[in-house]
């Protein structure tokens, strides 16, 4: 257990080298905080907090620098995240509100996380399995060829091309439309299989081998794995870390390539609508062990859909990071709950 002096030590020694990318020294701490001790003093608590394995000396002759223990101490001590002032508020939400569809949110809001944090931003499409149907649209583009169009309630939009097994005479196109649409209008979609169990039995048997074939296309585009998709922004942000992470940055670039690699890392923190923290080795990916991760889930009336977050090296902004994620969370679930 740290005790308040020492706590207040690693604090500055943490603030600093997060503003400078420095090693630390006692004098430093000195001159630029006021911490109330001796140099001596602070020389002594550096020491312990060295031995304790809160804080490494890189190279000797060398100031300090925290460890990934470090940084989880100064993570967990925060007094709590910073409000943003009124007018950063009302540009962010602005920004957001201009949007014209979905993916036109996502791309905003990669761009405005990144901006704010000067990190790689992530932000996933909110998950079909999770969303409600608004309203399908089916369209004959010829005699044996459709495109079913589903618009979920998160604002998600799915299309797919139908290939049929026969014709389908447009009144019963019409009539397989409108059934469908009553049946599905308002249901989840993770629940659309029993909905529509049965369905295609009400038709004639000459329109049967074509509804089975729309009714199977519906509950692919519903569970489809693909529709996980992760927008990733600010990438080039790792360039001004360049020295920070050495031989490690291409690690990191290649595991920040992987889909699936983000999709793991962002459901390690989107469980919930609070931030969480991952530091170094906490990552549960090797190429990572060297950077941050701060993430949140968001979501629509309280259910959350996807997540979002900010990955960088471990002497990141973890107080700015963690109120920008937190932020544009906040405003994508009022967007999703307002559309």
């Amino acid at each position: 257990m740290l005790e308040d002096r020492r706590l207040a030590v690693l604090r500055a020694i943490v603030e600093d080298y997060v503003s400078t990318g420095e090693p630390v020294g006692s004098k430093a701490l000195v001159d630029r905080h006021s911490l109330g001790v001796s140099s001596a003093t602070i020389r002594n608590d550096m020491a312990a907090l060295e031995d304790e394995g809160y804080i490494a000396q890189p190279h000797t002759s060398a100031g300090r620098v925290p460890t990934d223990m470090g940084y989880r101490a100064f993570v967990d001590r925060l007094s709590g995240v910073k409000p943003l002032s009124s007018a950063e508020r009302r540009a962010i939400s602005d920004f957001l509100a201009g949007a014209v569809d979905l993916d036109d949110v996502m791309s905003r809001s990669v761009r405005l996380l990144a901006q704010l944090t000067r990190q790689v931003a992530l932000v996933q499409y909110p998950s079909l399995v999770q969303a409600s149907v608004r309203h399908i649209e089916i369209v004959a583009l010829s005699e044996t060829r459709l495109l079913l169009v589903l618009i979920a309630d998160t604002g998600r939009v799915e299309q797919r091309v139908i290939e049929l097994p026969a014709p389908i005479p447009d009144e019963a196109l019409g009539q397989v439309r409108t059934r469908l649409l009553s049946a599905v209008t308002g249901e989840r979609c993770s629940d659309l299989a029993p909905v529509l169990d049965g369905v295609a039995e009400e038709f004639s048997t000459e329109v049967q081998p074509q509804l089975v074939v729309i009714i199977a296309t519906m509950l692919e585009i519903a569970v489809a794995r693909e529709e996980q998709r992760i927008v990733l922004g600010g990438t080039a942000n790792l360039a001004r870390y360049r020295d920070s992470f050495a031989a490690n940055l291409e690690p990191v670039l290649e595991a920040l390539e992987e889909q699936v690699v983000l999709l793991r890392l962002l459901g390690e923190v989107s469980g919930g609508d609070e931030v969480t923290v991952r530091i170094g080795h906490e990552n549960p990916v090797e190429g990572l062990y060297g950077t941050s991760l701060v993430g949140s889930g968001y979501g629509r009336d309280e259910t959350i859909v996807a997540g979002l977050g900010v990955v960088g090296p471990t002497h990141m902004d973890y107080p700015v990071s963690m109120t920008a994620v937190r932020s544009v969370a906040q405003y994508l679930s009022r967007i999703l709950s307002e559309t």
